[in-house]
């Protein structure tokens, strides 16, 4: 420390030598900053990109708030056994779909909400194209037809039974007008489980979702959904919605994370 306050001593003494050492100083503290400055300025867009990239591999969240689930007439409107449509709820846009329909029904069953009859004209064409010939089974139901299936299914298996793959008067997505069963047009498992196993089963049930449509009673689903398997009812909840559950192998409750209860009878 002294040797180090004895050699300053003499450089202040030669004036020269110190502006020397001085200017000397101030380059290198110049040179330095500079440095540091350039350093920086490189890092930046390096960061800048790794953010970019990430942005692009990581998937995009799924905005569940998009539309309601408990709105009426909302296309994630979730009616299940729990969750009853509003009295006397009509939708308010029903045509008839220009496809094949099922003649044995009433012409009200046979209508559906505009933008999913729209969707099933679209999606009824693509299996065309693949070999497959569809009906529209059954549409649009009113709570009073509902009733009078729901009654029906009753006396031949029984409330407990019948609860499981019929939805009781004012509690059945039918009545959204978003909601219906599909069949072949040759009628080949019309409304049987057998029909997941088949070509027009198993074609529904992989391209589906490209239209908007999701399976809306999955296999080994009943717990979350209160219904048994159904591979022939569809609901229309548009492409981006059914793409995530399709992806994701979930059901409307299990994504918006409701769950089926049993409530009193």
């Amino acid at each position: 420390m002294c040797s180090a306050i004895i050699l300053y001593m003499k450089i202040r003494k030669d004036r020269k030598l110190f502006y020397y050492i001085t200017a000397a100083l101030t380059i290198l503290i110049v040179i330095l900053v500079a440095y540091i400055c350039v350093a920086e300025k490189a890092v930046a867009p390096t960061d800048t990109n790794a953010s970019k990239q990430s942005e692009k591999t990581d998937p995009q969240k799924f905005n569940k708030t998009r539309y309601s689930i408990d709105e009426p007439g909302s296309p994630w409107w979730i009616v299940s056994k729990n969750r009853p449509l509003t009295e006397g709820y009509l939708p308010p846009d029903l045509v008839t779909p220009n496809v094949s329909l099922n003649t044995t029904k009433s012409a009200s069953e046979n209508t559906l909400r505009r933008d999913t009859a729209a969707a099933l004209e679209k999606l009824f064409a693509a299996a065309k194209l693949a070999g497959i010939d569809y009906m529209l089974a059954s549409g649009y139901r009113s709570e009073t037809l509902q009733a009078s299936y729901y009654n029906n299914y009753v006396a031949k298996s029984g409330q407990a039974e019948a609860d499981r793959y019929s939805a009781r008067p004012g509690t059945s997505e039918h009545q959204t007008g978003m909601a219906l069963d599909v069949a072949t047009i040759d009628r080949r498992h019309y409304l049987d489980q057998a029909f997941g196993e088949d070509p027009g089963g198993i074609w529904l049930a992989s391209h589906a979702h490209e239209y908007g449509f999701i399976v809306r009673y999955q296999k080994d689903k009943e717990p979350m959904t209160g219904y048994m398997y159904e591979p022939w009812h569809i609901r229309y909840v548009g492409t981006d919605l059914a793409k995530k559950l399709y992806s994701d192998s979930q059901t409307m409750e299990e994504f918006f994370g409701l769950y089926f209860s049993i409530g009193p009878n």
